[in-house]
């Protein structure tokens, strides 16, 4: 996943499938995974969230100038990629 050059680097797609199962079955009750880019780490890291307007608190990549930009969020349970505003 986010292969080519606009991304920092490619995610493995089972890793993936592993964040969404474990979004799904924490006892929270999140609804969203968030994909956010670690510049520091140079690594993606999973951010679950509970509301749609946490969503917000978090600079898109290429765009962000911290640590921490947000590459793509999912439905947990759809598995539905949600649209950024660009």
């Amino acid at each position: 996943m986010f292969d080519g050059s606009y991304y920092p680097k490619s995610l493995e797609e089972e890793e993936f499938e592993n964040w969404l199962e474990k979004g799904r079955l924490s006892k929270i009750g999140y609804t969203f995974l968030l994909v956010v880019w670690d510049a520091l780490e140079e690594m993606y890291l999973p951010i679950y969230i509970e509301d749609r307007n946490a969503i917000a608190s978090y600079e898109l990549y290429p765009y962000a100038t911290g640590q921490e930009a947000l590459i793509a969020v999912y439905d947990l349970y759809s598995e539905a990629r949600i649209a950024l505003p660009s």
